[in-house]
């Protein structure tokens, strides 16, 4: 078979495994949507949000691995799984895709986000992130508020301190939220450093637009900072170390 023919094949191959991750994460949110529905108005705080949560990272689980079987993706989130019983976190991100969310939020049994309101309005995704008691973030007082108290109940918070996915990158400038839920919470912050082997599904990158595969991903484990005594500070040197260490990341590999 000649190489033009093989690259159109190839080619080819990437257009049907976008369609199919696309629709297998539409169809998994769908099979759960009814029930998330039905089940946050019937079920008390204390076993509706555990539910909500394993239903959550199971379901991530579940897609993440029908991306390594049939799109040829690959993804090395072992790292992560140091976290599970160290207790609450914040834990700060870069945010290059969409993707990202998903291979965190499939490893911790226990984690939080801060999610738009757009989202957590959305009729497909916003049901069992209402189940899960994902916080609101369009009320700032509010949003921290709720944060603290999440993590004084042990819960883990993942943020995205750029507040959108990266558009400038390594890094779109970090705003102060984090540095200001670790300041009244009195909880450590664990920097998570996502580094994708292409920028898919990234803010530049339009939804409809097939990948370059095999995509690798990996999320590595950085520097925890202690409380901070001023979040001006503390965001600064926050913004500084994410540049530094994705800057020049190491070499993406195949491992799961």
């Amino acid at each position: 078979m000649s190489r033009r023919r093989c690259g159109l094949l190839w080619r080819a191959y990437e257009t049907l495994a976008m369609g199919l991750g696309l629709g297998a994460l539409a169809l998994i949110c769908l099979l759960w949507l009814p029930f998330a529905l039905l089940l946050k108005p019937l079920l008390p705080r204390r076993l509706g949000q555990p539910l909500g949560r394993f239903a959550i990272r199971n379901g991530f689980r579940l897609y993440l691995a029908f991306l390594e079987t049939f799109c040829a993706c690959r993804f090395d989130l072992r790292e992560l799984d140091q976290l599970r019983d160290a207790g609450p976190l914040i834990l700060v991100a870069n945010h290059p895709s969409l993707l990202d969310a998903v291979m965190i939020l499939s490893r911790l049994p226990n984690a939080v986000c801060v999610m738009k309101a757009s989202l957590l309005d959305n009729i497909l995704f916003g049901a069992a992130a209402r189940l899960a008691r994902y916080i609101r973030n369009n009320v700032p007082l509010e949003m921290i508020i709720d944060a603290r108290d999440e993590l004084l109940a042990g819960s883990q918070l993942v943020i995205f301190p750029e507040g959108s996915r990266t558009l400038e990158f390594p890094l779109d400038r970090c705003m102060p939220t984090a540095g200001l839920i670790a300041g009244r919470a009195r909880v450590p912050v664990q920097t998570l450093l996502i580094e994708f082997s292409t920028p898919y599904l990234g803010k530049t990158w339009p939804l409809f637009r097939r990948p370059e595969l095999p995509l690798r991903c990996r999320i590595r484990l950085g520097r925890r900072f202690t409380p901070p005594a001023s979040v001006s500070v503390f965001t600064a040197e926050l913004d500084t170390y994410l540049r530094s260490e994705l800057h020049s990341p190491a070499p993406l590999t195949a491992t799961r």
